[in-house]
């Protein structure tokens, strides 16, 4: 149950307890003095509890009630989360790579890029790793105490992310682009993870490259990317060599997260993926699928490594 539906529950039920218990006041007690008001401490709570779930409800992020569960013992059988005996340290890896991405996005420091909390996590070809990345970077990000993240799945091809999440067949950004009266506040999702929300891909369209390169995009993105200071809005696209959708949607990013997997990318396509992109863009590299030697010898299985691929518009 959410934190909306909770405090809607516990303000049904303080309100009934509190009206039968007054019922009963009236009813065996002798009659008050006007001029001795009567304080009861449940009219607090329950006054308290009104203005909490007002809160929740009146911030504008959500119109629908739905919370989606991350359910990870799903996600880990789908291959998109570690095995629980390197879960310790691939987060500690994503410690590493969210670092600097934030730093740039939502940081004080004096290079922070401009629309830097706009972070596209891409790949130059299938089968890489990006959608794990990006879902991985999402719940660490999401961790931290001052950022909220917003996970976007524009992979609109293959939207995996909305698959596996079980809201394929929502309304998402797609249908944001189709319908100018439809707003991002309709279709955005709240999750069971504190500080993480989820805007679907929605529905398929034939002119998908056409709708993301349109103004209605780039409102879009500028909406996203401005309304909160603190949010960071990681979009999953699809790979950079294979569908012109990725290509149209760089453009509208500040920040590129390509992903490189380790013994496979050839390193060819990492460098056509890389040219595809605007050279005034900050590219950053996530190798996926190291090998990994730690102090002990022993190998890790999931070795991440982050690195600058190009940082001109930091300058």
């Amino acid at each position: 149950m959410s934190k909306i539906q909770n405090a809607l529950k516990r303000i049904r039920d303080a309100k009934a307890s509190n009206s039968a218990a007054k019922a009963v006041a009236r009813r065996d007690a002798p009659a008050a003095s006007s001029s001795s008001p009567e304080h009861d401490t449940r009219d607090d709570t329950v006054a308290t509890l009104a203005i909490s779930a007002e809160q929740i409800e009146g911030t504008g992020e959500y119109r629908t009630h739905r919370i989606v569960e991350v359910d990870r013992l799903k996600l880990r059988e789908a291959g998109l989360l570690a095995p629980e005996m390197q879960e310790r340290l691939l987060a500690d890896q994503y410690r590493l790579i969210k670092r600097p991405l934030l730093d740039n996005a939502v940081g004080k420091n004096v290079g922070v890029i401009e629309d830097g909390n706009l972070i596209m996590v891409s790949s130059a070809l299938s089968g890489d790793g990006k959608t794990f990345t990006c879902i991985n970077l999402a719940l660490s990000m999401s961790s931290e105490t001052d950022v909220n993240v917003l996970l976007v799945d524009a992979d609109v091809p293959k939207p995996h992310i909305s698959r596996i999440f079980g809201v394929a067949k929502e309304p998402g950004l797609i249908d944001l682009l189709l319908d100018p009266t439809l707003k991002v506040e309709d279709v955005i999702l709240a999750t069971d993870v504190p500080g993480l929300s989820l805007l679907p891909a929605g529905q398929r369209h034939d002119q998908a490259t056409e709708l993301l390169a349109s103004n209605r995009m780039r409102e879009l993105t500028q909406r996203l990317a401005r309304r909160y200071a603190n949010r960071a809005v990681v979009f999953d696209s699809p790979p950079l060599l294979i569908t012109p959708e990725s290509r149209v949607l760089a453009s509208h990013m500040g920040q590129i997260a390509m992903v490189v997997c380790a013994g496979k990318t050839p390193q060819q396509a990492a460098q056509d993926a890389v040219a595809c992109i605007d050279a005034s863009k900050a590219v950053n590299l996530i190798l996926n699928q190291s090998s990994v030697v730690g102090l002990s010898g022993s190998e890790y299985g999931y070795g991440y490594g982050y690195g600058y691929g190009r940082t001109e518009s930091a300058e």
